[in-house]
């Protein structure tokens, strides 16, 4: 049986050592899955340490776990919930699959009504959310909706009033299509922003603003009683957690702006994915390999962060989007029995869009003092159609800065030498389509999962968020038991 110290203590080799050890290291080391190539052939994973994960994996009982999650079982052991998102794409508890199915049928009726005009003219999109009720559908929407958006889409989630008077100052409130999504219908700034949305429509004469909403919400009663006709909301169930909800109603955006067409080739890449997951074997599954090379860098090596740099303008929402799925999901400091893990757990994810992140952070990466596993997104087919030396350069650079990072230059001059050995990982995509980046979100979300088994932590609660919400509240209440200082910020800010 191996534990973490089987792990902690692998041999240290430098990348260039492995390659020159092993002829075949690059095909022992990347995959093939849905149209995207994975190459980790460039981290410190070896055969022997995939095999010591792999036993790893064995003892905490990954498979079990796996087929629970698809299973529909409580494995939000916390919360006593399923975590039912692959039921959204067909892959899981056939009653669940039947449910979702039913839903996403409802929710293409409705925009079908929409297209007709049911709803009146409508040319704008305005949803409001937060959280992964608004990072999933404005990933999908800004990735796939550069050409053929058939609507004009504002995904708006922050409280500041900045951020909707942006979209007012551009939309027509006589043809905006508001859309309201929180899970609860509760979220304290989403009902914030949609009944500012509603004071804009009634100000320029709209005459049934409510008449104009729709609801996406795991609790249809209380959007009702908020004001929603129930034949305009669009439930999605209790067991999709909120960072994993773009598949479901949730999606409504990206459904109603690229087609219904794309969103069912999104579901459908996801699902593919999952087939992978639930299928194949570790060492030629890419989510475990991935999060085999994720737990190799944060518990032998001490790495604290991880960056990924989509070298397409298309994904540059993706480290926003990564950052919530992973950090929300294993950033945890107990068991899921209540102890303390005792090992870290989720790096800080970051990263950004690659050339421009090349001329902002990449000396860091290079000669800082940090370890930071890299991730490079890349697509082999463009997008644009300006001369294709742009894209070729594109690409380039993104190999580029792998090698370099691995490769390193000795120069005589100290501030001149680059110590190499530094790890990346590439994630390059035939083309950019929503079966694809369906199947690439899955990836992650799968990734997510085997990370937060082997740690023997829940990937699924973020109860982490509720304290300063609920001391915000107190505030906005008139109470609170505030420091020193906090209260003197509230005092000078004139919020007493």
């Amino acid at each position: 049986m191996t534990d973490w110290s089987t792990i902690e203590a692998l041999p240290r080799r430098t990348l260039l050592e492995l390659f020159g050890d092993d002829a075949d290291r690059l095909a022992k080391l990347s995959l093939d899955v849905s149209g995207i190539h994975f190459d980790w052939s460039k981290t410190h994973l070896t055969p022997q340490a995939v095999d010591a994960f792999a036993a790893l994996a064995k003892a905490q009982n990954l498979a079990g776990k796996r087929e629970a999650l698809f299973g529909g079982e409580a494995v939000n052991v916390t919360e006593g919930r399923a975590v039912e998102h692959t039921a959204e794409r067909g892959e899981g508890n056939p009653d669940s699959v039947a449910r979702a199915r039913a839903s996403h049928g409802r929710m293409r009726t409705l925009i079908d009504a929409i297209e007709a005009e049911a709803l009146g003219p409508v040319r704008h999109i305005l949803h409001v959310g937060i959280g992964g009720s608004a990072l999933g559908p404005n990933l999908l929407v800004d990735a796939l909706g550069r050409e053929e958006k058939r609507y004009d889409v504002a995904i708006v989630s922050n409280v500041d009033g900045t951020a909707l008077e942006d979209v007012f100052d551009r939309f027509d409130p006589a043809a905006t299509l508001l859309v309201v999504a929180s899970k609860t219908f509760t979220t304290t700034e989403t009902m914030m922003n949609a009944s500012s949305v509603l004071a804009w429509m009634t100000e320029h004469g709209v005459d049934d603003p409510y008449g104009r909403v729709i609801a996406l919400t795991a609790a249809p009663e209380k959007a009702v009683e908020w004001g929603v006709d129930e034949t305009r909301i669009l439930p999605f169930a209790e067991s999709v957690g909120g960072r994993y909800s773009l598949w479901s109603t949730i999606g409504f955006p990206a459904a109603i702006a690229l087609g219904w067409d794309a969103f069912s080739e999104l579901l459908e890449g996801a699902a593919e994915m999952d087939r992978h997951f639930r299928l194949a074997a570790l060492h030629e599954n890419a989510p475990a390999l991935a999060a085999f090379a994720d737990l190799y860098y944060t518990q032998a090596r001490g790495a604290e962060t991880r960056a990924a740099f989509a070298y397409d303008e298309r994904l540059r929402l993706l480290p926003s989007y990564l950052q919530q799925l992973e950090m929300d999901s294993n950033g945890k400091g107990v068991t899921v029995d209540g102890r303390p893990v005792g090992r870290p757990t989720a790096p800080i994810t970051w990263g950004g869009v690659g050339t421009d992140a090349q001329h902002a952070v990449f000396q860091l990466l290079h000669q800082g003092t940090h370890l930071v596993p890299v991730e490079f997104i890349a697509v082999i087919e463009p997008y644009d159609t300006l001369a294709e030396d742009h894209h070729r350069a594109l690409l380039l650079n993104a190999f580029a800065q792998g090698a370099a990072l691995m490769k390193g230059k000795h120069a005589d001059d100290p501030a001149r030498s680059y110590g190499g050995d530094r790890p990346s990982s590439t994630l390059l995509l035939d083309t950019l389509d929503a079966r694809t980046l369906g199947a690439l979100i899955a990836f992650y979300e799968h990734r997510v999962f085997v990370n937060g088994v082997l740690l023997g932590i829940n990937s699924f609660d973020q109860f982490g968020v509720e304290l300063g919400k609920e001391m915000a509240k107190a505030a906005e209440q008139g109470g609170g038991d505030f420091d020193l200082s906090t209260a003197d910020l509230i005092k000078r800010a004139g919020l007493d």
